[in-house]
């Protein structure tokens, strides 16, 4: 059989492309099933990070994280998100998630807890005696106070409990700068933009920019727990390990380094 010099050239690009897509399926990344996706609440940010990196180094597994408030988070589960483990600064939101079938409540447990604390720029910084009547409007003044959305955010719902509890709540209303996640009103503060902000203590020790000038008594709102859970859709067969490699002593570290405290 005669080939020309077409032919050829049409067999050489053949041969270079089936060369390819052999490159390509060995140096494929890995699916988004071999890896586990977390989503999880924005105050877990660098405890997390750390402990995933130990998990990756251990096992040579992947994961891929989605950090938020936990509001955001859950109606993204609810929606349909595709993720693994649902980390909740609040047991409403996981509350929320579980009432709709969307955990495996076997796998359900309170990993960490938390205190919120009243944070000013590190360079204005000064003591507040954090009590029944203290005068936070006047600490504000024409300022504003940072908070997470106080109908959504987990850490924002603790701030106005403690607030109302403690007869403070009428006088500084007006002045809250409600945000997204308890990150965002960090930052604020961080930046200088706002002259006080309420923040869970674990946010105020990542952040140079800030220093805890007040910590609200732990009677005055709810209990901070953060729960985790395996969701209800997940495709990766690594999700119950890693769940609970974050509940071994060697994860836990991580987070009381961040200040959290170990529920398990």
């Amino acid at each position: 059989m005669k080939f020309n010099r077409r032919h050829w050239v049409r067999l050489a690009a053949a041969s270079v492309a089936a060369t390819w897509l052999g490159v390509a399926a060995i140096a494929a990344p890995a699916s988004a099933e071999d890896k586990v996706t977390v989503f999880a609440a924005a105050s877990l940010k660098n405890a997390l990070d750390a402990a995933n990196a130990a998990w990756t180094k251990q096992t040579s597994k992947e994961t891929t994280v989605s950090y938020a408030a936990s509001s955001a988070l859950a109606k993204q589960i609810e929606a349909g998100a595709p993720a693994d483990i649902f980390i909740s600064a609040d047991l409403a939101w996981m509350d929320y998630v579980a009432e709709k079938k969307l955990i495996k409540d076997d796998t359900r447990s309170n990993l960490l807890g938390n205190r919120i604390v009243l944070v000013a720029p590190k360079e204005a910084a000064k003591p507040v005696e954090i009590k029944d009547g203290f005068d936070l409007a006047g600490l504000v003044g024409d300022g504003k106070l940072a908070m997470g959305a106080v109908d959504s955010v987990p850490a924002g719902k603790y701030g106005k409990a403690a607030l109302e509890k403690l007869g403070v709540w009428p006088s500084v209303e007006a002045k809250v700068a409600g945000v997204e996640s308890v990150r965002a009103a960090l930052a604020l503060v961080s930046r200088g933009e706002t002259p006080y902000g309420i923040v869970y203590e674990t946010d105020a020790a990542a952040d140079p920019g800030v220093a805890v000038v007040g910590t609200f008594p732990e009677d005055s709102h709810p209990p901070i727990i953060y729960p985790i859970a395996v969701l209800s859709e997940s495709k990766s067969a690594d999700a119950k390990a890693y769940l609970d490699f974050l509940k071994s002593d060697e994860a836990s570290r991580f987070f009381t380094e961040q200040g959290f405290t170990i529920l398990k």
